[in-house]
């Protein structure tokens, strides 16, 4: 006999009571359950159950093999759950943590598509430039710029960018154009006051060597495209990913700063808690991020 089956009837003669209410859980006769159990016990040697009259009770032996069996049927339950989950449609709330300058110049524009190709799917976007915990705080997922801090989370690249020193042509002409990292020292740089270091630049030097760069300047604010803006009035230089000076320093609306400096190169991450398998919805965004974002990379935004 099915070994999973002979498990079942055990267990639901003990969860019942009895044969005849385990009989009726199952939805087959009284003698099949006694069958199975009786099969069960003969395979494994032992008797699992005392048997009176007016009642049914697991043995010494039987309440331990319960506390197993127990376990491995509802694995199995959550196996078979698992399996019907993975293949239904995506539906249901998607929380999505992302940060503000993403958020409204590259998810904005295509979550129409998304919502339009998933119609059982409502999404929660919440945009802010702070370090969110996605389990804690009730996020399915979160999209993360550069380094991944946080090691216990799964991780998908959707793609790169690149990260570059920008300012106006009249910021240059106005206070010169700096040749070295030195010299950026004599320059009004533009902070984004969400860096944990704060205002310190991190800067790959020609020879490979990381130098940190800290000066005031006349605006430090929490959003990129304030900054691009402020770098675009001539207000200073900003360092920015080229997802949001991309189309500014096409139009020469801004120029690089430093051109002969390598450029830094950051990873954009699907972010969403570790698990077992991962939920029809929160996959179904990250597949349709990665194919929206297959054209892009570092300098092609």
């Amino acid at each position: 006999m099915d070994r999973l089956t002979e498990m079942e009837a055990f267990a639901t003669v003990v969860d019942q009571g009895g044969f005849t209410d385990a009989a009726k859980k199952m939805g087959i006769s009284k003698s099949a359950v006694s069958k199975h159990v009786s099969s069960l016990e003969a395979r494994l040697g032992a008797r699992l159950l005392n048997r009176t009259t007016r009642r049914v009770s697991p043995t010494e032996i039987g309440l331990a093999y319960y506390d197993r069996a127990r376990r491995v049927l509802n694995d199995a339950g959550e196996a078979d759950a698992l399996v019907t989950s993975m293949q239904s449609a995506p539906s249901g709330l998607l929380r999505i943590s992302v940060a503000t300058d993403f958020g409204v110049n590259l998810l904005s524009p295509i979550l129409g598509d998304f919502l339009l190709e998933y119609p059982e799917i409502t999404v929660n976007m919440v945009l802010n430039n702070r370090y969110v915990e996605l389990i804690s705080e009730g996020f399915d997922m979160a999209i993360r710029v550069g380094e991944l801090e946080d090691s216990t989370l799964r991780a998908r690249k959707l793609t790169e960018t690149a990260k570059r020193m920008v300012g106006a042509p009249s910021y240059f002409q106005k206070y010169g154009r700096p040749q070295k990292i030195d010299d950026l020292n004599e320059h009004k740089l533009l902070h984004y006051s969400n860096q944990a270091a704060g205002n310190v630049w991190k800067i790959t030097a020609p020879s490979g060597e990381k130098r940190q760069v800290r000066t005031a300047g006349w605006l430090t604010v929490n959003d990129g495209q304030s900054l691009l803006n402020a770098a675009i009035s001539g207000l200073g230089i900003a360092y920015l990913p080229s997802f949001l000076y991309a189309d500014a320093l096409s139009k020469g609306l801004v120029e690089e700063a430093i051109p002969e400096l390598p450029v830094e190169t950051l990873g954009i991450y699907a972010v969403y808690p570790p698990g077992r398998f991962t939920q029809p919805k929160v996959r179904a965004f990250i597949d349709f991020l990665a194919q929206s974002f297959s054209d892009k990379g570092p300098n092609d935004w």
